[in-house]
C-alpha cells in the first residue's frame, strides 16, 4: 500500500479509502469484518463511515458493525484513522425532532457522542460535515468544533459535498477566529465520467490545502465493466449506470472507454481507480467493496500504472471541463 499525507496536515492515510456504506444494508456483520481485517492487513489504513448509514430504520448500524470490530482488538482501533460524517436527520421515520439533524452546535454535540457510542471508541480521527448548512453559521460551528478538539472527541475535521465557495468561506471564517485548523479534507463526487468538481472544489481544496476524497469512483458501476458484464453473464447494470445507459450518448462513451482498455489490457474499474489516483489534489478514492473479492481488485489498481497514451484516450472519451475559469470565461 503506498501512503500520503491528508491535504496540508502531519496526518498519513492510505491511498485507498475504505468505504463502509453497504455493511448492514448489503454486507453483514461477518463478512464486514473479514473485508475490514483484508483491508488492515493490504494496508488500508483509513476507513469512511456516516452515522446515518444503515439506512432507514437501521440509521447508525454500520457504525456498529465497526465498533463491534474494533471492540474484538485494541490493534484494530489503533491502526486505523477512522472517519464518520454528521448532517443526516437520525430519526428511523425520517421525522426529525427538531436539532436533530443539521450542524447546529447542539446536534454537532450529540451527533459525536452517539457516534462514539457506537463505534466504541473515545475520539474520531476525521469528523466530517456530509452536506452544507445553509443556515448555521461557521462561527458557531467551529466553537463546537473547537470545543470537541479540546475535549479529545475529534481530531480534525473534513466537508463532503461543499461548493467551491463553502470550502473557502469555511477556512476563511476559521483563520479569522484563530487557533482552528479548519476543514482538512473533501469528500466530493468525484470520477471519469464525473468532472465537474475540477471545475471549482478541487482547485478550491488545493488552495485551502484540503485533501480531495472522490466517492462513487466508478460512478455507479458505470466504469466497471458494466457491458462487458451484460455480454458475459447476462447481469444487466442497475441503479444510475442503468440510468445512464439509457442515454445513447453515455453507452457510446461507455463502449468506448470498454474497448480501449480492452485494448490496453487493463480491467475498467482497476483503471478508473488508478485514473483518480493521478490527478492533483487527490489523497484517494473511496471503495466500497461488498466482498473480498471486489477489494482485491480495488488493491490492485494501487499498483497500477496508467501509460500516457492511455490516459490521452481516457480525457478523449471522458473530457474534463478544463481550467477554471476558462472553462467558462475565456
Amino acid at each position: 500500500m503506498k501512503y500520503t499525507q491528508l491535504g496540508r496536515t502531519g496526518l498519513k492515510v492510505s491511498r485507498l479509502v475504505l468505504g463502509t456504506m453497504n455493511f448492514g444494508p448489503q454486507t453483514d456483520e461477518a463478512d464486514s469484518h473479514a473485508i475490514m481485517d483484508a483491508a488492515l492487513d493490504a494496508g488500508i489504513n483509513f476507513f469512511d463511515t456516516a452515522n446515518v448509514y444503515g439506512w432507514g430504520e437501521n440509521k447508525g448500524r454500520t457504525e456498529e458493525i465497526i465498533g463491534n470490530w474494533f471492540a474484538k482488538s485494541p490493534d484494530h482501533r489503533d491502526k486505523v484513522v477512522l472517519a464518520t460524517k454528521v448532517y443526516g436527520n437520525m430519526a428511523a421515520d425520517g421525522d426529525a425532532w427538531p436539532n436533530h439533524d443539521k450542524l447546529s452546535a447542539l446536534n454537532i454535540r450529540r451527533a459525536v457522542d452517539a457516534s462514539l457510542k457506537r463505534l466504541q471508541t473515545d475520539h474520531i480521527d476525521v469528523y466530517q460535515f456530509h452536506h452544507v448548512d445553509r443556515r448555521t453559521p461557521f462561527e458557531e460551528i467551529w466553537q463546537a468544533v473547537d470545543t470537541l478538539v479540546t475535549q479529545g472527541k475529534i481530531l480534525y475535521v473534513g466537508s463532503s459535498n461543499f461548493p467551491g465557495y463553502k470550502i473557502a468561506q469555511a477556512n476563511e471564517i476559521a483563520a479569522r477566529r484563530g487557533g482552528t485548523i479548519g476543514l482538512v479534507s473533501e469528500q466530493c463526487l468525484y470520477n471519469l465520467a464525473e468532472r465537474r468538481a475540477e471545475m471549482e472544489v478541487i482547485p478550491a481544496a488545493q488552495e485551502y490545502g484540503l485533501g480531495v476524497i472522490p466517492w462513487s469512483p466508478l460512478h455507479g458501476g458505470l466504469l466497471g465493466g458494466v457491458l462487458k458484464k451484460e455480454v458475459e453473464g447476462g447481469r444487466r447494470a442497475g441503479g444510475r449506470a442503468a440510468d445512464s445507459l439509457a442515454n445513447t450518448t453515455i453507452r457510446a462513451q461507455v463502449q468506448a472507454y470498454e474497448d480501449l482498455l480492452d485494448k490496453h489490457g487493463v480491467e475498467p474499474g482497476e483503471a478508473a481507480l488508478a485514473w483518480l489516483l493521478t490527478r492533483p489534489g487527490v489523497t484517494g478514492p473511496i471503495v466500497g467493496p461488498r466482498t473480498a473479492e471486489q477489494l482485491e481488485s480495488a488493491l490492485r489498481a494501487v499498483e497500477l500504472e496508467l501509460s500516457e497514451e492511455l490516459l490521452a484516450g481516457l480525457d478523449e472519451i471522458f473530457p474534463g471541463p478544463g481550467p477554471s475559469p476558462e472553462a467558462f470565461a475565456w
